[in-house]
């Protein structure tokens, strides 16, 4: 599957915020948004003003590298928000945020979705005591989310439990330290999802 192995810190400086690709080290100075805060490249300090569709260009483009989508992956999650009853741009998030490793990582098992990503492809999760290691699986309300067998003992699940202790969940998930289980208490809902996304401006460049 084709991945993106260019430098993470280059995406962050193209859509002009941080976008939390490289864990703790975007919480430092040496994060390169802070550093360098404009585009990358030849003239990133002299572009133009974005048309509308560059606009909502930028808005998909931002999106998908937050959650690490490929481009035919996120027109899929596109097509199968609108079809569906409701609002098509929450529902399009949501369906972004029910991803395993999304999960994963907004209950503190992994410093960002690219280490969740990993995590959950060397079957270190289980989904309702099954192993998965799909990233893309897509839980639902009632699923727990537990560690398998044997890797509580691993170098990132010790650091990750030690860590996850003074974190503030988000209210639609749930984690038993006793158990070092989590829980998908209900499915989220806009509010939930904190990011600086207009969801609609991806609606628009969809639609048109």
């Amino acid at each position: 599957m084709a991945r993106y192995t260019d430098s993470v810190c280059r995406l962050c400086r193209r859509e002009g915020m941080k976008l939390y690709l490289k864990s703790e080290r975007c919480e430092t100075p040496k994060c390169a948004i802070d550093k360098r805060p404009y585009p990358p490249g030849q003239h990133g300090q002299g572009r133009s003003k974005p048309s509308e569709y560059g606009i909502q260009l930028r808005e998909k483009q931002k999106v998908r590298r937050i959650y690490g989508i490929l481009e035919g992956q996120f027109r899929k999650y596109f097509k199968t928000a609108d079809r569906r009853k409701g609002v098509t741009g929450e529902l399009l998030l949501q369906l972004l945020e029910t991803r395993l490793d999304n999960v994963v990582y907004r209950m503190g098992l992994a410093g960002s979705r690219n280490a969740a990503r990993q995590l959950v492809r060397h079957r270190f999760f289980t989904v309702n005591g099954r192993r998965v290691n799909v990233p893309s699986y897509v839980v639902k309300k009632g699923d727990t989310i537990g560690m398998a067998k044997g890797k509580e003992s691993k170098a990132p699940m010790k650091s990750a439990l030690e860590a996850i202790k003074g974190k503030t969940l988000p209210s639609w998930l749930a984690f038993d330290a006793d158990k070092n289980e989590g829980l998908i208490q209900a499915l989220p809902a806009r509010e939930d999802i904190t990011l600086p996304i207009q969801e609609q401006l991806i609606v628009e460049l969809y639609s048109r």
